[in-house]
């Protein structure tokens, strides 16, 4: 390792795997990526139904836990996070989405020039790989690889139908702007292997001279002189290692490590910082705030007459014949996403587009990580795409190993206690249709008792979990309050950006990974153009 690079990218997740390809493109400049995690060689990274052995585990999971969260009845989550190479792409369920124009739009009238619809969607295209061959929505031959599902249930099918007689529409492609319909969601697979960020970007640049790449790189804070950032301070192998950047610091340790840096570095809320021993070096008071997810409401129903997963899955002989499909064919429920069918539709008509989104799954299970249930039956997942709640990210301590404090603060807006319980009426609504009557639906969690609307509300708070999407705790706008500008530039500080998914100002109306990897070409552009 040199003592000194152009570029230092502080994480290899999503964004830092693409950063690090596109700036190390230039052979004129050095590039240092620092990742927290191993390497991405374990094999459940890769094959797709492993992220219920990546989730939870140690090997490649942050493994954060929320504090108790009023809106959810007092209970505590698990907050999965990507620690390994590829990070969140390497452990997450590959859907890929891309929101929809609005979102896009929204960021620009916010004063983010530069970032409406038309603005990114050549970003998409750019590195992306689609099945279906290019058009004016999708390209080819780029590095992330999209494709359809390598296996159908007839119970998502049903539910397709249930969701048409209910008024919701079957639509082929979710990623053209306008996601509102139902359909199969596109994955990030090769053949039914994950396609994860370190295939995608990071191996075709692993040749270069001019890239390093650090595994096990713990950031313990930012080096900062006359508020510019002169380099990263880091343990590794039980050894603390201080390296320079010659033009800049790029953080993507995604919406809770890159507050937390920011915070551990003396920038962020005096207050906080004062109260977790960090002395203040600039106060951006941001810094860690706006933290937005989108919280899923896991209904689930038992059925009768028609497969699920769960009979399958449950005996030593369904074990084993899953597995045999998967080694001889690549498909089969190991090359499943954890969801397969996806449903966008309004909780109430005066919304302008979709804002909510349904997750169905040909199966069931108290939480991730555990067996699926020994009876038949799918879960209808259903998630506020907008939600006004805002929660925050903060550290307690200077020391990097004690992890910040995450309080999501779900259902504390009234809108979005309002659309959980009508969510919760629109899936009864649709199971309630013909297509589904004949399998016999029997709603059991969060069962049918809840019937009012402090009953709903109080049902959302007990069968909500996060869907793994936060986002903005380090919010881009074009107001001197915001933590980046819309050049993605840390505001007070130089030589400091921001590229992962904690800059996006509102949270987008889909699954947050393809979006966090068009985030990093944008800061890839703005970065080249800032140094010519």
């Amino acid at each position: 390792m040199q003592d000194s690079y152009d570029y230092i990218v502080v994480g290899g997740g999503t964004a830092g795997c693409a950063l690090a390809n596109r700036l190390s493109a230039d052979p004129g400049v050095s590039v240092l990526l620092l990742e927290a995690g191993r390497r991405d060689n374990y094999a459940w990274v890769h094959i797709p139904v492993g992220y219920l052995f990546c989730i939870g585990n140690p090997r490649t999971d942050w493994c954060f836990q929320t504090e108790a969260e009023a809106g959810l009845n007092g209970r505590a989550l698990a907050y999965p996070r990507g620690k390994v190479l590829g990070g969140c792409s390497s452990i997450n369920g590959m859907i890929y989405m891309r929101g929809q124009a609005r979102d896009y739009d929204m960021w620009r009238q916010m004063g983010c020039a530069g970032w409406g619809w038309d603005d990114v969607l050549p970003l998409f295209k750019r590195s992306e790989d689609y099945f279906a061959g290019a058009d004016e929505m999708h390209g080819v031959g780029g590095e992330w690889r999209v494709e359809p599902p390598r296996l159908r249930w007839d119970i998502l099918d049903a539910f397709r139908a249930a969701a048409e007689e209910a008024g919701i529409p079957p639509i082929e492609d979710f990623n053209r702007g306008d996601n509102e319909g139902s359909s199969y969601f596109k994955v990030n697979q090769r053949r039914g292997v994950r396609w994860n960020t370190v295939k995608a970007f990071l191996k075709p640049a692993r040749h270069r001279p001019n890239l390093e790449v650090v595994t096990s790189a713990h950031v313990r804070r930012l080096a900062i002189e006359d508020l510019a950032v002169r380099g990263v301070e880091f343990e590794t192998g039980g050894e603390v290692r201080t390296v320079s950047c010659r033009r800049e610091a790029i953080l993507c340790a995604g919406a809770i490590g890159s507050p937390h840096v920011l915070e551990l570095s003396g920038i962020g809320r005096g207050e906080v910082l004062g109260a977790a021993g960090i002395p203040l070096v600039a106060e951006r008071r941001d810094v860690g705030e706006n933290l937005q997810d989108h919280l899923q409401l896991r209904c689930a129903y038992k059925v009768s007459g028609i497969r699920t997963l769960n009979e399958r899955a449950s005996s030593l002989l369904g074990k084993a014949s899953i597995a045999l499909e998967y080694a001889l064919t690549r498909s089969g429920p190991m090359s499943m996403a954890p969801s397969q069918l996806g449903v966008f539709t309004k909780s109430d008509p005066s919304f302008e587009t979709a804002n909510l989104q349904y997750h169905v799954q040909p199966l069931s299970l108290d939480k991730f990580g555990e067996g699926v249930h020994t009876f038949p039956a799918f879960t209808a997942s259903v998630c506020n795409l907008r939600p006004e709640s805002r929660g925050s990210v903060h550290a307690g301590a200077p020391d990097h190993r004690v992890q910040p404090a995450i309080r999501p603060n779900y259902l504390s807006a009234e809108a979005d206690r309002r659309v959980a319980a009508d969510a919760i009426r629109l899936t009864r609504r649709i199971v309630s249709q013909a297509a589904l009557r004949p399998y016999h639906p029997e709603e059991f969690k969060p069962g049918p008792a809840f019937q009012s609307e402090e009953d709903l509300v109080a049902a959302a708070g007990e069968i909500g979990t996060t869907i793994f999407h936060p986002a903005g705790t380090c919010r881009m706008g074009a107001d001197e309050g915001s933590v980046v500008d819309p050049e993605l530039r840390v505001r007070g500080l130089r030589n400091l950006r921001v590229a992962d998914a904690s800059v996006m100002p509102a949270i987008v109306s889909g699954n947050t990974n393809s979006p966090t990897l068009m985030i990093a070409e944008k800061a890839a552009d703005l970065i080249r153009q800032s140094w010519r």
